[in-house]
């Protein structure tokens, strides 16, 4: 059975509802099957970097380089 993973930052339930039931409508039907896994890890802003930044830096403009 195929596994789809997220990364991302966090989203609320209802969100992550939508989201797995999306991705599992989508994917059952380009796979032709009905069972598909979905994984969402979540990930803090503070936890993730982006071209040698963090992306709670980025997002507060808080960047060494003054972005």
């Amino acid at each position: 059975m195929p596994v789809i993973q997220v990364d991302g930052p966090p989203l609320d339930t209802d969100k992550k509802r939508a989201m797995v039931k999306e991705l599992t409508e989508v994917a059952s039907r380009i796979y032709g099957i009905p069972h598909i896994v979905v994984l969402i890890r979540e990930n803090q802003p503070e936890n993730v970097g982006s071209n040698g930044e963090l992306i709670a830096d980025i997002h507060k403009g808080e960047t060494p380089s003054g972005g």
